[in-house]
């Protein structure tokens, strides 16, 4: 063991009754780092959360991409997508798409004896991926969907069914407006689900792909469009790039033009909420950064002023500006060290028990969620302890200058 780093744990250690001013800044010091990094931890962790959640209901609702119709009648009516197997086979091998799914919408209004509500209702196949809509079902069952046969099974949501008074297995009429006629059909309802998403709980039901198709006037290779799922999100961009060189020039049978965009073009306004959220977060690090390096600098002045006596006998007795330098640095080490450990063990419990027991409610109209959403990942959490750790350093060694201001004489006979 070095002089410096013995004389430093003697320091750091004396407990003594001496000294009245270096022990509470010590704590200060190290409280003010701690509560910074826990603060810093937690606000990562939770826009993490936030934007892992609403983003992945957002997707579960639309995917990555789509491909859809950019051509219209002269009412307004936008044409379908001819999603015949030459169409499905170009989109499916185009590199980075990993599931392709179709999907048919019409407009309705469901209709109870005592109430009505407008919605979309989206017919979909056997191909279409149902985890998302297994994920927040919260009564009854997912039916089979299927694009070979109709039936009178439709999926709503809590929003619906509380404004309908609708439970699972009663029966509610669709009244459709069809090429200037109305048509009504009627649906029994198989299930509930309950996403948070006030914008598309609040209209989205959900059938099979043959019913809608038939109620649009369509043929049995006709869509709204298609749903393309990426192997990964980072890869949306790319993937939809590839497919504008390939579907976006040519029309189809019906003479449409179609066009591929990512669900960042089709909800604008959910993924420009997410990336303020990422804003807001870095302003509260540059704060706690700067907290942090404030009760750094005035902890160790504190110390440094505490023991400038000592400094000078050290002087005296032949010990350089450097050595005397290193004592303070490695007693600053120790207190930026055992603040950062108190820190990551309290942000790290505290963001397990909101994970694990959900302690802090939201409101789900406003945020989309229930609860504090939590996503623990490593390398975020490594990356503020480095960055944590780099500043200290930088202000550590910046501030041990201060202790050559004075010589041995002067210093010696400081009070």
């Amino acid at each position: 063991m070095s002089l410096e780093l013995f004389i430093a744990r003697r320091i750091y250690g004396d407990k003594t009754e001496g000294q009245r001013f270096s022990r509470p800044a010590v704590r200060i010091a190290m409280a003010g780092i701690a509560i910074g990094l826990i603060v810093m931890t937690i606000s990562v962790a939770v826009v993490m959360g936030f934007k892992r959640e609403v983003s992945g209901k957002v997707i579960g609702f639309g995917s990555h991409a789509q491909i859809l119709s950019l051509t219209q009648d002269q009412n307004y009516v936008i044409y379908p997508v001819v999603t015949n197997d030459s169409l499905l086979r170009i989109v499916s091998h185009t590199p980075g798409v990993k599931h392709v799914q179709q999907f048919a919408t019409i407009s309705s209004m469901l209709k109870t004896n005592d109430d009505f509500r407008g919605i979309q209702l989206k017919g979909i196949g056997e191909d279409y991926d149902t985890h998302f809509l297994q994920q927040y079902l919260t009564e009854g069952t997912i039916p089979t969907f299927s694009s070979k046969q109709s039936s009178n099974n439709i999926l709503i949501s809590r929003r619906i069914a509380n404004e309908l008074q609708l439970k699972v297995e009663d029966k509610v009429f669709a009244y459709f407006f069809v090429n200037g006629n109305i048509r009504a059909r009627r649906f029994i309802v198989a299930g509930i689900y309950e996403t948070h998403l006030a914008e598309y709980d609040k209209a989205m039901c959900f059938t099979d792909i043959r019913t809608v198709r038939k109620l649009n006037g369509w043929e049995p290779d006709e869509s709204s469009g298609l749903e393309i799922t990426a192997h990964r999100f980072d890869l949306v961009d790319d993937v939809v790039a590839r497919l504008v060189d390939q579907v976006n020039h040519t029309p189809d049978r019906v003479g449409a033009m179609r066009g591929a965009f990512s669900i960042r073009d089709i909800a604008p306004h959910i993924f420009a909420w997410l990336e303020v959220l990422d804003m807001n977060v870095m302003m509260i690090l540059i704060l706690m950064m700067a907290i942090g390096s404030f009760t750094v600098v005035s902890g160790l002045l504190i110390v440094m002023l505490e023991r400038i006596s000592m400094i000078g006998i050290l002087k005296a007795l032949g010990a350089t500006n450097m050595q005397v330098r290193r004592i303070f640095q490695h007693f600053a080490v120790m207190l930026v060290g055992k603040a950062i450990l108190i820190g990551d063990i309290v942000a790290l419990a505290l963001c397990l028990l909101q994970k694990h027991l959900n302690l802090i409610k939201l409101d789900a109209d406003t945020y989309y969620i229930d609860s504090v959403p939590i996503q623990l990942h490593w390398l975020p959490i490594l990356l503020i302890n480095l960055a944590v750790l780099s500043i200290s350093a930088i202000v550590i060694f910046a501030s041990s200058f201060l202790v050559s201001i004075k010589g041995p004489a002067n210093t010696i006979r400081w009070e």
